[in-house]
């Protein structure tokens, strides 16, 4: 199982998509041992004084594909959930002073806390999901899926021009243009989909 993630891809408003869309996705792997699922609360990482929150919608792949076409690419998703792609952002400043990868910023334990899915049968448009997160009881970030400058079809079928996607892969599909921001210890974090909260967890 591959996590894969999208990097800067949405916009504040419909209209900046075109300037946006340039073809070169943004894309970075995590590994496995990232994932938190159940709602379990999650230790706050002795790696970082810097957790840096995006809530994703993320893609499970229901089946396994390889130069996958754009018409037959949102036929690859089983099943969404909602996630957060935490970056240590001080972990990541100094891999960047040397040039060097985003690997250890993105990929320690508890990297990936992602919610229950639901079928993708329960959204009748792809480009038209409401998401959202809470920190501590107040709103943090507000997502909508027409304001990604890359699409879910788009996304898989970029990504799989360069490596074959598996039955259980999972692709965080990229986090709101605002209200991005740090965690702290103790924090209780809540993210839904079109209302229905799903990830509720603390980190302790």
């Amino acid at each position: 199982m591959k996590i894969i993630g999208i990097g800067k891809n949405y916009v504040n408003q419909t209209s900046e998509i075109s300037a946006n869309k340039t073809g070169a996705q943004t894309i970075f792997t995590k590994p496995d041992s990232t994932l938190v699922t159940g709602n379990k609360d999650i230790p706050f990482p002795k790696i970082t004084n810097e957790l840096a929150y995006e809530v994703e919608l993320v893609a499970k792949i229901g089946k396994q594909g390889k130069d996958i076409t754009l018409e037959d690419a949102t036929s690859y998703i089983s099943e969404i959930a909602v996630g957060i792609d935490y970056t240590a952002t001080d972990v990541l400043a100094a891999s960047r002073e040397n040039k060097g990868p985003w690997a250890l910023a993105k990929g320690f334990d508890g990297a990936s806390p992602i919610s229950s899915f639901k079928s993708v049968s329960e959204f009748s448009d792809l480009n038209t999901i409401n998401f959202d997160l809470k920190i501590n009881g107040e709103q943090k970030q507000v997502g909508h899926t027409s304001l990604m400058i890359y699409s879910f079809a788009e996304i898989i079928a970029y990504v799989s021009l360069f490596m074959t996607l598996e039955e259980g892969d999972l692709i965080f599909t990229g986090t709101p243009a605002m209200g991005k921001g740090l965690n702290h210890k103790g924090d209780h974090v809540q993210a839904s989909i079109e209302g229905e909260l799903l990830l509720d967890f603390k980190l302790v």
